[in-house]
C-alpha cells in the first residue's frame, strides 16, 4: 500500500464556509479511482488528527514538547511509518500547528471558525475535512494526545477495515478497575457495588478485567461519518497494550508521560543504538554565546557547571565528548575550563570532521550524538543517530532535530541532553535483553 511521502509538505486545503451537513457531492470514480477495466484501487484510507490552537486546559497543547519532541510529533511519526496511510493530515485552524505538522510530514486542513469552537465536536470537524476531501473513504481519526501510540497498532487496525470488512474499529485499553455507584444527597444515600461482589472481591490475576475507550483512535468508514456516527455498523475494538495508552489532559500529566514515552514511545524506524560519541558546538551549547573581553584583550566566556557534571557523567558512563566551533576560540581559555575534552575550533565544515573523528574510532553515524545550535549545524543534526538543541536554538536547528532541550544554550542543556542520552541508552539496553 502506498504511504504518504515525508516531501509532500505543501498541501493544505482551506475551508471557505460552513459545510453541509449533508452528504458531499462524489468525485465522479471509474472502478475505484482505477484507468481502465479490471484496474481496482484500494479504499483510499486518511490518518486525520485534530489539532485547534484554543486547548483551555493547556495553551497550544498539541504542539508542546514532551521529551524534546512536539506532543503531535510522536503520533505523525507513528501514521507516518505505520504505511497503511494513503494520506496523513492535520485539521488545524493555527498557523504555528501547521508549521510543526508540515515539518513532520504531514499535510494541512485548515479548518474552518465554524468548527474550531470550545463547543465543536470531533464528528463535526472529520464531516468538514470529507467534504473537501471526495478521494477519502476511509478515515482513522488519531488523537494528538496519545504519544504512546506505535505503528503497528495502526497496521492491524488497517487490515481490520480493509481485509475483514469492519465499518468501523475503536481503540481500547483493559482495566482492572473496581466501580461503586455515586452518593447523592436526597436519591441515594449508599454506594452499591457495580462490577463485583464485595463477598467474593477476586484477585486481579483471577479476572479479566473490563475495556474502556482510551480515544487513541477511531477508525470509520466514510458512510458512517456522513450519517452522524464514529461507530456503528459492522464494529469492533481493538485493544491498546496498558503501557501504551497514554492520554494527556493537565499538565499533572506531562512529566508522568514524558517518562512513559521515554520507555514506551515509539522513536522511528531505525533501531536505536547505543551512543559511543557525542559532538557539542561550544557557541551557544557550552556557553551562551555571549563573549566577553578583558582590558587587555582577553576573551572570557562562561559555562554552567551543571553542563561539566553533564560532560563528565558522560565521559563516565564510556561516551567520548568532543567540542567544535566555527569560531576562532583561545583554545587556551577552552582549556582553563577543564573539561578534559578533544576540540577543534576554525572549522569552516563540521560534517567532515565529524566524520573523520567518527571513522578514526570505527563508529557509524547512529553512534554519533550531536547537540547544535546554529544554522551551520543543520547538516551535522541530520547526520547523527541522536540530534538535539537547547531551547533558544535557532528555528532552523530546531527543525533539523528529535529532541529540544528545555534548557538554554549554556544554561543546562548539555546536562540536560546527557540525561537524554542516558534515558534513550536505557531503552537500548533493555530492548536487546528482550
Amino acid at each position: 500500500m502506498d504511504s504518504v511521502e515525508k516531501g509532500a509538505t505543501s498541501s493544505v486545503s482551506h475551508p471557505r464556509g460552513r459545510p453541509s451537513r449533508g452528504r458531499p457531492p462524489k468525485l465522479q470514480r471509474n472502478s475505484r479511482g482505477g484507468q481502465g477495466r479490471g484496474v481496482e484501487k484500494p479504499p483510499h484510507l486518511a490518518a486525520l488528527i485534530l489539532a485547534r490552537g484554543g486547548s483551555k486546559g493547556i495553551p497550544l497543547k498539541n504542539i508542546k514538547h514532551l521529551a524534546g519532541v512536539p506532543l503531535i510529533g510522536w503520533v505523525l511519526r507513528a501514521a507516518l511509518d505505520s504505511g497503511v496511510f494513503q494520506s496523513v493530515w492535520v485539521s488545524t485552524d493555527h498557523e504555528e500547528i501547521e508549521n510543526v505538522a508540515k515539518q513532520f510530514g504531514a499535510q494541512v486542513h485548515r479548518r474552518s471558525s465554524e468548527v474550531s469552537k470550545d463547543s465543536s465536536t470531533s464528528l463535526d470537524a472529520i464531516i468538514e475535512f470529507l467534504n473537501y476531501h471526495n478521494e477519502v473513504d476511509i478515515v482513522g481519526n488519531i488523537q494528538a494526545t496519545s504519544p504512546c501510540l506505535h505503528p503497528t497498532d495502526l497496521q492491524k487496525v488497517a487490515d481490520m477495515i480493509r481485509e475483514e470488512g469492519y465499518d468501523s474499529v475503536f481503540s481500547v485499553v483493559r482495566r482492572h478497575q473496581f466501580r461503586w455507584s455515586e452518593i447523592q444527597k436526597g436519591v441515594r444515600e449508599v454506594t452499591e457495588p457495580l462490577n463485583l461482589n464485595p463477598a467474593k472481591r477476586p484477585r486481579r490475576q483471577d479476572w479479566d478485567g473490563e475495556l474502556y475507550e482510551n480515544g487513541s483512535f477511531y477508525f470509520a468508514k466514510r458512510h458512517l461519518i456522513e450519517m452522524g456516527y464514529l461507530q456503528g455498523g459492522k464494529m469492533a475494538y481493538y485493544e491498546m497494550r496498558a503501557e501504551h495508552s497514554v492520554d494527556i489532559d493537565v499538565d499533572i500529566d506531562w512529566p508522568i508521560a514524558e517518562q512513559r514515552v521515554l520507555r514506551y514511545g515509539y522513536f522511528g524506524k531505525e533501531k536505536l543504538k547505543e551512543i559511543k560519541l557525542l559532538v557539542c558546538n561550544i557557541d551557544g551549547c557550552l556557553t551562551n554565546g555571549h563573549i566577553y573581553v578583558s582590558g587587555d584583550q582577553k576573551e572570557i566566556i562562561s559555562y554552567d557547571i551543571k553542563d561539566a557534571i553533564g560532560i563528565s557523567l558522560l565521559k563516565k558512563s564510556g561516551i567520548e565528548v568532543r567540542l567544535i566551533s566555527e569560531r576562532a576560540c583561545s583554545k587556551s581559555t577552552l582549556a582553563a575550563l577543564k573539561l578534559d575534552c578533544k576540540m577543534e575550533v576554525n572549522i569552516s565544515n563540521k560534517l567532515s570532521i565529524i566524520d573523520e573523528w567518527r571513522k578514526e574510532m570505527g563508529l557509524c553515524w547512529k553512534e554519533v550524538a550531536y547537540l547544535g545550535n546554529e544554522v551551520s549545524d543543520e547538516e551535522c543534526l541530520k547526520k547523527a543517530g541522536l540530534s538535539g538543541v537547547p531551547a533558544d536554538a535557532c528555528s532552523t536547528a530546531q527543525k533539523a532535530v528529535g529532541y529540544i532541550c528545555k534548557c538554554n544554550g549554556g544554561r543546562g542543556a548539555i546536562r540536560e541532553f546527557a540525561e537524554h542520552i542516558f534515558l534513550l541508552m536505557e531503552k537500548v539496553s533493555n530492548s536487546s535483553q528482550k
